[in-house]
């Protein structure tokens, strides 16, 4: 275990100062490209920090058909391994009806527009905070 002096002796900065979402935010802003890329819809981040444990970010989009959500999951998980994100778990590629991507730290969920309108997983995760700006 490194101590706070021994990070900061090879140029990282004590783990007291950063965050501890703070290196989530990198990739954060690669995997919303990535689904801009695939051409995800109403793509929606959610920061989680206070909120819960499950990780540091949520991302909710949407694809257009399930052959659409399905690419995008797979295309998706493809970026985050050839990125050196290590375990990548999928579920829901059976039916793609809502498919739900663990990189982690952040939580990927790509829906079809009426499953996604159904489960509302914005006003659940935003509740807590009022007014907060979650789109991209």
């Amino acid at each position: 275990m490194r101590t706070a002096i021994e990070g900061a002796r090879k140029g990282a900065p004590p783990a007291e100062i950063v965050p501890a979402h703070a290196s989530s935010e990198p990739m954060l802003k690669k995997i919303v490209h990535w689904l801009d890329e695939a051409k995800a819809e109403q793509i929606v981040t959610i920061d989680l920090k206070g909120k819960s444990s499950i990780g540091d970010f949520m991302v909710i989009a949407t694809g257009r058909s399930d052959r659409h959500v399905g690419a995008v999951a797979e295309q998706l998980r493809k970026h985050l391994k050839d990125n050196g994100v290590g375990t990548v778990r999928v579920e829901g590629l059976e039916t793609c009806d809502w498919v739900l991507i663990d990189a982690g730290d952040i939580l990927v969920h790509v829906f079809r527009g009426e499953v996604r309108d159904f489960y509302n997983l914005e006003k659940m995760w935003s509740a807590a905070r009022p007014g907060e700006q979650t789109s991209h």
